[in-house]
């Protein structure tokens, strides 16, 4: 049985996904320094730097953004313009893409994305698209269609996985919802001063309920009462087929905390070494550039002999590492070094399967590749601070 817990930790919400027992992804908000992704802005551009094709927007209270004129070439300006460069003082509308890492501003950008439990609006991409998970072809063909009818030339649709239990016509309400939305946001942007905030995002405890696959999610449990009322809003105008599923926890004798082994897990995800149940172990380090994990033998006795034996340990902490990336929400390069093996055929499993348990990742986990060092790549995208930056930021 899976649930979403939402509970107090150090004065900041925390959000955990467990299965029965077993934590499989934790969050963290400080709720008087809230996260900034997908707030849509009126941004002030401060400077251009053409050889970096790159400009930085102020979006209020000093805070600077980084805005890449590659992947932006068309801008949302609030005021008539004329010629296609982007200038100093320019106003324009952005969304915040990526949250702030250690020394890095937060990205924006003009692809503004409207994003719902069945389906996201996206500006920029104006075609409809599919998550991944979705593999039903003849299924796709059948609501694209309807969906057709809904969209305009200046947006695009990506279907969520949860849409896959959803109606057409919860799609459909869904969508015209998105589409008010970005209506509302696109024309308040021609009125409004400039850093007016046009769309603030949800709690992050409220997007992880969003965006939780649903077909997977029996609970959801809190024992905080204004979180319990924010959520209970939030279903029964979001989401009312789920407002069955919320619980609020009563229980002085044991916390929330303590009953799903929650502080017991933050500990562990918070040090670097992380020990397999063969005796083999992890470290995880994480530097500016990239994380990097390092597998090891440890106190591994196999009676097998030396190939099974470390074919046994790097699957077991392929699966691990799989689960550490979800539960540090770690994210940009991860470089992990495998336990060397010699056999091909070894290699090849061990990269389909860590690619396998990537893949059930929300966040989207890319197994990339093999180096002739046997350093194995991975991307992970980068959206919310890493959890240990989150902790040491309180």
């Amino acid at each position: 049985m899976n649930k979403l817990i939402i509970t107090r930790w150090n004065e900041q919400v925390l959000t955990a996904l467990a299965s029965d027992s077993e934590v499989l992804q934790l969050g963290l908000e400080d709720e008087s320094e809230r996260s900034l992704l997908h707030n849509i802005y009126i941004g002030k551009v401060k400077n251009v730097v053409l050889n970096i094709n790159s400009a930085f927007v102020d979006i209020g209270n000093g805070q600077m953004t980084y805005y890449s004129l590659t992947e932006n070439t068309q801008h949302l300006y609030t005021k008539p313009h004329t010629g296609p460069q982007l200038h100093a003082g320019d106003e324009i509308i952005v969304q915040v893409a990526k949250d702030a890492v250690k020394t890095k501003d937060p990205v924006v950008s003009s692809h503004l994305n409207f994003t719902g439990k069945y389906c996201v609006l996206t500006l920029g991409k104006t075609t409809i698209g599919f998550s991944n998970k979705i593999v039903d072809q003849a299924w796709k063909d059948s609501v694209k269609a309807p969906l057709m009818q809904e969209k305009e030339e200046s947006f695009g649709i990506i279907v969520r996985t949860n849409a896959r239990d959803a109606s057409m016509e919860e799609m459909i309400e869904e969508l015209r919802q998105l589409r008010t939305r970005y209506h509302l946001v696109m024309e308040s942007g021609q009125y409004r001063t400039c850093y007016s905030l046009l769309y603030e995002e949800q709690p992050s405890y409220v997007t992880s309920l969003r965006d939780t696959y649903a077909a997977q999610m029996d609970e959801i449990i809190t024992d905080d009462p204004a979180i319990y009322q924010t959520m209970e809003n939030y279903l029964q105008k979001e989401q009312p087929e789920d407002v069955k599923k919320l619980i609020f926890y009563k229980d002085p004798m044991v916390s929330l905390i303590k009953l799903y082994r929650i502080e017991k897990t933050m500990e562990e995800v918070l040090h670097p070494k992380v020990w397999l149940k063969s005796g083999g172990y992890l470290v995880i380090e994480s530097t500016e550039a990239c994380h990097v994990i390092d597998v090891n033998t440890g106190k591994y006795t196999g009676k097998k002999n030396l190939r099974d034996t470390l074919l046994k340990i790097n699957l077991e902490a392929a699966r691990e590492i799989s689960k550490q990336l979800r539960l540090r929400n770690l994210s940009g390069i991860i470089l992990i070094d495998f336990i060397d093996m010699e056999m091909e055929e070894d290699k090849k499993l061990l990269m389909s399967r860590l690619a396998d348990w990537c893949a059930a990742d929300s966040v989207k986990t890319n197994v990339v590749d093999m180096t002739k060092l046997n350093l194995v790549e991975v991307t992970r995208k980068k959206l919310r601070r890493p959890l240990y930056e989150e902790v040491a930021r309180h």
